[in-house]
């Protein structure tokens, strides 16, 4: 009876951790920085990308956070304007899905955007759908980050 029950321990042990969620086969964990962007809506694409504004992307086990802001110029030393959201994320094989729970702009928070990622050495590309029907907001997107730290 005993080694009846051990067994039935050692194999409900082996099941569970079957289950654990294991992270990606991608290293994402670290800060990004972001280099480019592009938006396709319906035949045209074009850059979204502003060489006067500053984004990183961080990434943990988790969650994701992003933190935007424009750089001072010598005209204007006021506090530059800023947003920000994150949230958590899943990451299947190459496909990392953002659940945005936070944004500057309620809007687009409690949404989730899906992604196929790569890395290239330290360049991390996110193409994916943003798609908010109530906002009109239908493109794909591709953004370069290069990473700045790891974890």
């Amino acid at each position: 009876m005993k080694f009846n029950f051990t067994l039935a321990l050692m194999a409900l042990s082996f099941a569970f951790a079957g289950c654990e969620t294991k992270p990606g086969a991608l290293p994402l964990v670290g800060t990004w920085e972001l280099i480019s962007a592009t938006a396709t809506e319906k035949d045209s694409t074009f850059s979204t990308f502003n060489p006067k504004q500053k984004m990183i992307k961080i990434i943990n086990s988790t969650h994701f956070a992003f933190l935007n802001h424009a750089l001072p110029t010598e005209k204007d030393s006021a506090a530059p304007a800023f947003t920000a959201g994150g949230g958590s994320y899943t990451l299947v094989d190459s496909v990392y899905t953002e659940h945005l729970e936070y944004f500057i702009d309620k809007a687009w928070e409690n949404h989730k955007f899906e992604f196929v990622v790569q890395l290239h050495g330290d360049t991390l590309i996110q193409k994916g759908v943003e798609k908010l029907e109530k906002l009109g907001i239908d493109r794909i997107i591709v953004e370069k980050y290069r990473r700045v730290t790891k974890e």
